[in-house]
């Protein structure tokens, strides 16, 4: 009755008063620490990408719980402000990759150590296994710089049908043409002023600088290059990607191999290119080498 009483005074329900908290079972609680753990460890990922990272490991997860787990601890990924899109219907290159090494995509990303010189970091992706080929620092990058680059990815991925990029100096290069049209590569240019036009490097670069970059102080060139390597590894073969059925760039292509959507004249890391790649690099390197200043 006194229950009663007091419940009515303060316009309660009796049920609140003998309400007890529920136990919240081991197996939550470890479930939250490493919601927590991974949301810390890769802050700008969203809850959908930090769920999947959670089913990799077999945890049996809902997007609601990821997403309120992450709202209570203050854990929300600030959004970016929206771009501003171009007016009227962009123009379409012809070619889309439809296998993987059909188109490469490269452009450059600038950075700096602390002391303030610049770092040109140099990157490489596959269109449709979306796979990080290359990303080399340094603190210049020639025509030969990238005729060598080039040379060791297509020794172990084999050579590709197309290559996209925008306008750059790097990028039109006679020499790099020249060597690129030995091995039968042809160069696909976007329109000046048509960054969308090669969507796939900068959503990549966006990824690179967003996750990585922003987060991250170089104290040295070689400090630079052993983090840009680790972080290369762990976007191909442990960072899911949303537009490969959250598998990783490394599991798709794997799963490339085994479908038969490697082209024939590729070169497998177990076979052999069909073309002496390492004679043509070093015809590249020459023909840049004497080439009037």
């Amino acid at each position: 009755c006194n229950v009663r009483r007091a419940c009515r005074y303060l316009k309660l329900s009796e049920s609140s008063y003998y309400y007890r908290e529920k136990e919240v079972a081991p197996y939550q609680i470890k479930l939250r620490k490493r919601i927590i753990h991974l949301s810390w460890e890769f802050p700008r990922y969203g809850y959908r990408r930090i769920r999947a990272l959670l089913d990799r490991e077999s945890w049996r997860v809902s997007r609601k719980l990821v997403q309120r787990v992450r709202r209570e601890e203050g854990l929300k990924v600030k959004m970016k402000p929206p771009k501003r899109r171009r007016q009227g219907k962009s123009t379409e290159l012809p070619t889309t990759a439809t296998h993987p090494n059909h188109v490469w995509s490269w452009d450059f990303v600038m950075d700096r150590t602390d002391d303030g010189r610049p770092i040109k970091i140099l990157t490489l992706i596959d269109e449709y296994t979306k796979e990080a080929l290359a990303i080399v620092p340094a603190r210049r990058i020639r025509s030969n710089d990238v005729i060598d680059i080039f040379a060791d990815v297509m020794i172990e991925r084999g050579i590709p049908a197309h290559i996209r990029s925008d306008n750059g100096p790097e990028f039109t290069a006679r020499a790099l043409r020249q060597w690129l049209g030995r091995l039968g590569v042809t160069t696909l240019f976007i329109e000046p002023g048509s960054p969308w036009e090669n969507g796939f490097i900068e959503s990549f670069n966006g990824k690179l600088r967003d996750e990585f970059l922003n987060e991250t102080v170089f104290s040295s060139l070689a400090e630079a290059r052993v983090l840009l390597a680790e972080w290369r590894r762990d976007y191909n073969e442990q960072r899911p990607h949303s537009r490969l059925g959250w598998l990783t760039p490394s599991e798709f292509t794997d799963r490339s191999r085994l479908s038969k959507q490697w082209p024939s004249g590729a070169a497998l890391p177990e076979g052999s290119a069909p073309i002496d790649i390492t004679s043509i690099a070093k015809q590249g390197n020459h023909a840049v080498e004497t080439l009037p200043k």
